[in-house]
């Protein structure tokens, strides 16, 4: 038999899986934060704490792995990579590479080894990788480097929006009775001022009311999901044109909890409509796997196994 390793690790947990290459899973190890950006040793414990636990329940050592393949949350620039590469080596697998969780989960969604993947949960992030093997991120970086939205983003529009309403600057909106009763305010006045002198801070939860208000018929929320859907469009033309796959067919993996409530009139439409602009040739699709599988995924790849559509829907059953 030969295996391979492949690890999604995050902001809050790590899950590394060994599968063979029939696509049966023969270990699994969880830790807990895994992103080097928040903290490097932590980080490091575990990535290699989740890599032992698998190898432990598999009954295998690093010596039986073909190959090793990383999915890391902070993995965004060169200087990221060159920290996490020290970060990996120690762990003593022969064979291995890294990449940006966001391509592990791309390749989780899809029936190619290449393809295009939009994430929006908390944050927003696109990323993309051609038949050559060439990745491209756009995003991932907040506000001030151009991003739009995310559920921090989306959660921060509907409070503003609710002020703009309240001192004319702003259209009226359902928004504002949603926002005043889930954070428990009488009026937008003692809202204001209570953020204000105590330098509070917007919660993540407001993000879900304008899908409320949008499923009333509310324009300011409507608005501003479709400017969200507009803005992951412009990221998916920006990967298509950067990569050189307008000619290609592939698939572009929607994934986070924004992009996962509702039916898809609100955001997905206009992430639709762009894509189809941009490659007419691809296929939009929800991501329905856990993202590890696409670093086992990447890992057989990368190792030189040609992964058949059996191997590839084995591994998504996987439940982590």
């Amino acid at each position: 038999m030969t295996y391979y390793l492949g690890m999604d690790a995050g902001g809050s947990k790590t899950y590394a899986v060994i599968a063979d290459e029939t696509g049966r899973v023969v270990g699994t190890g969880r830790s807990g934060m895994g992103n080097h950006q928040i903290h490097h040793d932590r980080a490091a414990a575990s990535i290699g704490g989740a890599v032992d636990e698998a190898l432990r329940e598999a009954g295998l050592t690093k010596a039986d792995i073909a190959f090793a393949y990383f999915g890391l949350a902070g993995a965004d620039r060169e200087i990221d990579f060159r920290i996490l590469r020290k970060l990996l080596e120690p762990i003593g697998f022969a064979n291995w590479d890294l990449a940006c969780d966001t391509i592990v989960a791309m390749r989780a969604g899809t029936t190619k080894p290449y393809g295009v993947v939009a994430i929006c949960g908390t944050g927003v992030n696109c990323s993309g990788m051609n038949r050559q093997g060439e990745a491209y991120q756009c995003g991932g970086f907040t506000y001030m480097f151009g991003d739009f939205g995310g559920g921090g983003g989306l959660a921060v529009e509907a409070f503003r929006s609710v002020v703009r309403a309240w001192d004319g600057r702003g259209e009226q909106t359902v928004l504002t009775g949603l926002v005043l009763e889930q954070l428990g305010y009488e009026t937008v006045g003692d809202m204001f001022h209570d953020f204000l002198d105590h330098n509070k801070s917007v919660p993540l939860e407001l993000a879900k009311l304008l899908f409320t208000a949008a499923g009333q018929g509310d324009q300011v929320a409507l608005d501003i999901l479709k400017e969200q859907g507009e803005e992951i469009g412009l990221s998916i033309k920006a990967i298509v044109n950067k990569l050189g796959m307008a000619e290609e067919e592939f698939d572009v993996v929607l994934a986070g909890s924004v992009l996962m409530r509702g039916n898809g009139d609100y955001i997905e439409k206009y992430i639709v409509d762009a894509a189809k602009k941009a490659a007419p040739a691809s296929t939009i699709r929800r991501l329905d796997a856990e993202p590890v599988v696409g670093s086992v995924l990447l890992a057989m790849e990368r190792g030189g196994m040609t992964v058949s559509e059996e191997v590839s829907e084995k591994l998504k059953q996987l439940s982590m």
